[in-house]
């Protein structure tokens, strides 16, 4: 009877934005215990410099700045390239939320979160997918969504439109880029405890966070599409936990 083995990851290079806490920091250490090197980005310096020290430099480097800037996702990218000759993987990560009406919300608040969610997320992909080129041989490119990206509430309208086009994004890169041997992965976690749902209208203990998915639930669950072999891509993944009502 035969299988599908799992692919070593063991000696390859990832790029992770939003790595500083939450989903990121998750994947981070999963990535890292399966034997990959991972370049971090995020905004917060000082939780990057705790990161690296957590996972040791040999497995991790830092950059901070913002992924709403095209020349940062470039240098996140060729940091990788710098330190250990190549990139392989690039997770889209980072993002921002806020729960509110369309008009509850003020104008900065929803600039920053369309320029960041969705904006980010094209200069990531740009850079990534720029590499990959310039280096041959295909690669992954994750992009980390969410569920709301196909049925937003009426509390998330703002935010549920830049998963929406995020969906968009992933489905056409996928489109345009397999022949190239690259695996465009869009995973679309439900709700999260992480700081982004203890800090939009619940507060740490709620009990409704204890029937959420876990930041290592999502972990797993990119380190799973990357451990596929290379005949095998997987496009969406939406992930519930248990409890929650899909």
């Amino acid at each position: 009877m035969s299988y599908t083995p799992t692919r070593s990851l063991e000696g390859t290079v990832a790029v992770i934005t939003g790595a500083s806490a939450g989903i990121g920091e998750a994947i981070a250490h999963s990535l890292v215990s399966a034997g990959v090197r991972v370049v971090l980005g995020a905004r917060r310096q000082e939780r990057l410099d705790a990161l690296v020290e957590a996972l040791g430099e040999e497995n991790a480097v830092a950059v901070a700045g913002d992924v709403r800037d095209p020349a940062y996702n470039d240098a996140l990218v060729g940091t990788g390239v710098e330190r250990w000759g190549r990139v392989d993987t690039v997770v889209a990560n980072a993002g921002l939320g806020a729960y509110g009406g369309i008009l509850d919300l003020d104008d900065d608040q929803v600039r920053d979160m369309i320029d960041t969610n969705y904006t980010g997320t094209v200069w990531t992909a740009r850079s990534a997918v720029r590499r990959f080129r310039e280096q041959g041989g295909g690669g992954d490119l994750v992009i980390l969504s969410s569920v709301a990206g196909f049925r937003g509430d009426a509390n998330e309208a703002v935010y549920a439109g830049t998963k929406f086009a995020q969906v968009g994004l992933a489905g056409a890169l996928d489109r345009e880029l397999r022949a190239e041997g690259v695996r465009v992965t869009l995973i679309c976690p439900a709700g999260t405890a992480t700081e982004f749902a203890i800090g939009h209208g619940r507060t740490a203990g709620s009990a409704d966070l204890d029937d959420y998915l876990r930041p290592e639930d999502v972990a797993h669950a990119t380190r799973v599409v990357l451990e596929q072999p290379r005949s095998v891509r997987t496009t969406v993944w939406q992930l519930w936990s248990a409890a929650q009502q899909a």
